[in-house]
Formats: structure tokens, sequence, C-alpha cells
């Protein structure tokens, strides 16, 4: 009896694993389908398929790399006690930093600004919540990288932790608002 509801609770954990990992890979490729935008400017615009993924995964990279300069630079108060190198002031600058970069790229390409600005913000906060978890996740199960392929980063998972919970929230916010 005791090794059947043993094995129940790893299959359990197996199956919220792949279910946390699929769903988000699905919603991105989803994403990446050309779709029709309805807006009063430009009625039946275009929305080509890699500009919200590549939005996503940029918002992402330099809403991290911001976040760490300033909070490096002027970081005072933590974040989270799951990972206490995270600051509130590393996290609004990275977030805000990023939205600002993607917004200027927007206005340089000729996107949509106010559709990028909102992907990058939603990204990069979901991004910051997405990093958090997998955090927890990990000090849950007592381990300190999520594998042995990049060993000091955090493991692979890790370099996609962000990505996990941005893209179901771009993906709502798409399918809510842009459709």
């Amino acid at each position: 009896m005791i090794k059947k509801i043993h094995n129940e609770k790893y299959i359990k954990y197996l199956l919220l694993g792949l279910i946390y990992i699929t769903i988000p890979i699905l919603m991105m490729i989803d994403l990446g389908i050309e779709f029709r935008v309805y807006t009063i400017n430009k009625p039946n615009e275009i929305l080509y398929h890699k500009l919200i993924p590549c939005s996503i995964v940029f918002s992402i990279w330099m809403n991290d790399t911001m976040a760490y300069i300033v909070g490096s630079l002027i970081g005072k108060r933590q974040l989270s006690k799951i990972s206490p190198k995270k600051t509130w002031e590393g996290t609004l600058g990275g977030i805000v930093l990023a939205t600002l970069v993607a917004g200027l790229i927007a206005w340089r390409f000729d996107f949509d600004i106010v559709k990028i600005i909102i992907i990058a913000a939603i990204s990069s906060i979901a991004g910051t919540f997405g990093d958090l978890l997998e955090s927890k996740l990990k000090r849950m199960a007592e381990v300190k990288d999520s594998g042995n392929i990049m060993p000091g980063h955090g493991g692979f998972l890790d370099r996609f932790d962000s990505l996990l919970l941005a893209i179901p929230a771009v993906w709502l916010y798409v399918f809510l608002f842009m459709k």
C-alpha cells in the first residue's frame, strides 16, 4: 500500500511537470500563427506571426538584464525570501526599462507601440513571477540546479522559467483583447 501511494505521488508530480512545460509551449506556437487584428486606424491589419513570440522573449531578456543592472546599482530592499538577490528596485527598473526599450523598437520599426508596450509589460511582470515560482519549486525539491546541462546557471529550466508564466499571460491578453 505504501509503495502504491508513493508511486501515485510521483505520477502526479510528473503530470504536473508536463502540464507546466507543455501548455506554455503550445500557447507560444499558437501565438506564432498569423492572425488579423481589427483596429479603427487599420482595419484588417495583419499582425505577423513572428512579432509576438519575439516580443515576449526579447522583453524577458531585457527585463532580466536591466533588473540585474538596476538592482546591482541601487537595489536595497529584498523582493522575496525565495530569491534573496532580487530587489524591488531592480524588479521595477527591469520592468520599466524593458517596456521602454520595447516601445522604442516598436516606434522605430512602425509597429503598434501600445500593443508592444503592453506585451512587454505583461512579459516582464509575469516573467518575474515565473522566475520566483521556479526558484520556489527548486527550494521545495531541495535542489540547487534544475539540471546538469548548465551547471552554475540554475540548470536548463532556469533559462526558460520566466517564459513558462509570461507566455500564458500574453496569450490571454492577445486572445481576449487583440482578436
